[in-house]
């Protein structure tokens, strides 16, 4: 096996798995904290650890110019989505939130078609419909309705705030790269959030060891790691193909839910899961597979 198909495969398991880990991380750490402490923590401590890795390799700063619109998205793309998917989880499952989350290509979609004049053809919208179809039986499958209602639609809107950082984000990746600007924006999440930093420390003091390494891991690792690795694969594949990872991500976050908090949901949720799913693949994957074929057969 070629060394690098070998560091292919490497940094697709460390995407899907750390990303896959993050939803119940979040189901464990809000036990202890609040949706709001904990994505502060969170981005706190995946800030410092950026911070050194920029100092090590001598990170650029972002131009004056660019800075209040890497500060906008980065409060949309991390400090907001990961604000609205805390409180989403209070009353969703883990698994069922990593299925949720896949319709960020769709409103991505959207957004492109608004804003740059992207083709929106027949594929994307019944692919959209099949998604909104599933996600009526996630809805469906939820215990308390009011509820469980109201922290879909959080989550939903998580996507929402991630997908404008997508959509937006590709002339600062093509000027600073993937990872510098990934850094600039983690810095700029954290200064909104530092409005929740009074009672932190309470929470910290009171919370369990159990709760607080959750967090500690969410920062350190799903926050940074998989960036990192999906900027080398976007490197060898392309933005496309390397995206196509998000989408065996909630097969996997059902397992690690299952294993680690010992959470399963219910059938219809999971039926409604799965269509939400292949309505997404449906609509981002399908004018791309050609390629993915491509490119798998030079390996």
């Amino acid at each position: 096996m070629k060394k690098k198909t070998v560091q292919l495969i490497i940094s697709y398991s460390l995407m899907i798995g750390l990303w896959a880990s993050a939803f119940p991380g979040i189901r464990v750490g809000l036990e202890y904290y609040t949706p709001e402490h904990l994505a502060l923590f969170r981005l706190l401590i995946g800030s410092m650890a950026l911070l050194l890795f920029a100092a090590l390799t001598k990170m650029r700063l972002p131009d004056m110019k660019d800075v209040p619109v890497i500060l906008l998205l980065g409060f949309l793309g991390f400090a907001l989505y990961h604000l609205l998917l805390n409180i989403g989880e209070k009353t969703v499952s883990a698994g069922i939130a990593s299925l949720l989350v896949t319709t960020a290509p769709i409103f991505s979609a959207v957004l492109s078609r608004l804003f740059f004049g992207e083709h929106f053809g027949f594929s994307k919208w019944i692919g959209s419909i099949i998604s909104l179809l599933g996600v009526s039986f996630i809805t469906f499958g939820t215990g308390d309705h009011t509820h469980s209602m109201k922290g879909i639609l959080f989550i939903l809107l998580a996507a929402f705030a991630e997908s404008i950082y997508f959509v937006f984000q590709a002339r600062y990746i093509k000027k600073y790269g993937f990872i510098p600007f990934v850094t600039f924006t983690i810095w700029g999440a954290v200064i909104p959030m530092l409005v929740f930093l009074p009672g932190l420390w309470g929470e910290f003091i009171l919370a369990s060891m159990n709760s607080t390494l959750s967090i500690v891991y969410l920062g350190l690792f799903p926050t940074v790691i998989p960036y990192f690795a999906l900027a080398y694969v976007t490197s060898i594949v392309g933005p496309s193909e390397a995206t196509i990872s998000l989408y065996v991500t909630p097969a996997l976050t059902l397992v690690i839910s299952w294993v680690w908090i010992g959470e399963m949901p219910a059938f219809i949720s999971l039926l409604g899961g799965i269509v939400t799913v292949c309505g997404v693949c449906f609509t981002y994957i399908k004018g791309s597979k050609m390629k993915v074929v491509k490119e798998i057969r030079k390996f």
